[in-house]
């Protein structure tokens, strides 16, 4: 649902809904009813690039291009809350980037912010607006957006990376803080361990059948 309303919002736009309890509703024409507001192009990416990197909502806002590999897939982060940072960026984190359009049309400087805001000298305050009308719509009215980042861990969590590579990709300082998700990281176990279960079952039988 939250990749079809962030498609939906940077193409065709997401329709307006009338906030009814605030005074100024009842002023707004009935025209208006059914229209739509396309979303920032650099908005959208940035809840994109919040969910494929697990990153931090002011390292993506505060980031420059001058921090940015694409070469080797990276982010090299100066100043993160645990200091000096790199974030790995997947295949498609780095289509994000690659599909931003160039700042005015020209090549992209290294003092300039990839999720452009109102000022080019200052990054763009936050994400409230554009993430408020993406929730709606997509019928998640209870997501944050740090819980991006939490989705992030838990499916690295859950698919058997190991709670010491998720703790290193989100940048953690301390591993008390990727033990959170140690509870998903149980159940891939679980899998393993039955797997190899069964391989152990299936050489025993073949070795009974080979006695036989």
């Amino acid at each position: 649902r939250l990749s079809e309303a962030l498609h939906e919002g940077e193409t065709k736009g997401i329709p307006w809904e009338i906030d009814t309890s605030k005074p100024t509703s009842k002023h707004i024409p009935k025209l208006w009813k059914g229209q739509r507001e396309k979303l920032d192009v650099y908005a959208v990416a940035a809840i994109r690039l919040l969910l494929f990197t697990g990153a931090r909502l002011r390292e993506i806002l505060d980031l420059l291009w001058g921090h940015v590999d694409l070469d080797r897939g990276l982010l090299h982060l100066p100043d993160s809350k645990t200091g000096r940072k790199i974030i790995v960026l997947s295949a498609a984190a780095q289509a994000v980037l690659r599909e931003l359009p160039s700042i005015e049309g020209s090549a992209r400087s290294a003092r300039a912010f990839v999720i452009q805001g109102n000022s080019p000298e200052k990054p763009r305050a936050d994400l409230k607006k554009p993430w408020n009308a993406v929730r709606r719509h997509a019928d998640l009215p209870d997501v944050r957006l740090h819980d991006l980042r939490h989705t992030f861990a838990s499916i690295g969590a859950g698919s058997s990376l190991g709670l010491q590579i998720v703790g290193k990709l989100l940048g953690h300082s301390q591993p008390q803080t990727t033990a959170r998700y140690a509870h998903l990281d149980a159940d891939p176990l679980r899998r393993a361990t039955d797997l190899i279960g069964e391989q152990i079952l299936a050489a025993m039988g073949k070795g009974q059948s080979h006695s036989s």
